[in-house]
């Protein structure tokens, strides 16, 4: 019996193209949230230890910091296009899956402000200091507590209430089989 199959993940023959909102079965939101997510608490964790040390190693870890925020910011923008597609394209207004895209977006989008208002303040007032400054650490916190919180919101809609999941019913890819099954193949 074969043990690994790539080919199903890769493929694009068989899917419905959704335009921002991705492929059938394959949505572009989800694997552009990693980045800034990664971003964020990586900014968190260098802003908390460079409070706590001096030096180079200090100062260092304050412009990753910096640099992580505006890597996650960039990228959030993709994210925030995608999922806002997502929002307008597969939730009908009164649902809880709605309210529920509503919380998460509502959340994502205070993250993304306080980050602009973090790298504004770290590439102006802050750009000269020798480590992290306490406000900047207690921002970088904080974005990482709300992308928590949003990312549980969003870990919601998809694993609780299946939104934007293709699910596979009694499909032949539970079956025994030395075949792989393809988008669209039945």
């Amino acid at each position: 019996m074969r043990t690994f199959t790539f080919r199903p993940t890769f493929t694009t023959a068989g899917r419905k193209k959704k335009g921002l909102r991705g492929l059938a079965g394959k949505p572009f939101h989800p694997p552009l949230t990693d980045i800034p997510v990664g971003a964020y608490v990586l900014a968190a964790g260098f802003d908390v230890v460079s409070l706590l040390t001096r030096g180079s190693l200090a100062h260092d870890l304050f412009r990753a910091a910096t640099f992580a925020a505006i890597g996650g910011a960039i990228v959030s923008v993709f994210a925030a296009m995608t999922g806002i597609a997502d929002w307008a394209g597969s939730t009908s207004v009164g649902t809880q899956a709605r309210r529920t895209a509503n919380a998460h977006g509502i959340t994502m989008i205070t993250v993304t402000l306080i980050v602009v208002v973090s790298i504004s303040l770290r590439l102006g007032t802050w750009q000269d200091d020798l480590k992290t400054p306490v406000i900047a650490a207690g921002l970088s916190v904080l974005v990482a507590v709300l992308t928590a919180l949003g990312s549980a919101i969003g870990g919601t809609l998809v694993f609780d209430y299946g939104f934007n999941v293709e699910t596979a019913g009694d499909s032949p890819v539970w079956h025994e089989s030395e075949v792989d099954l393809l988008p669209g193949q039945k």
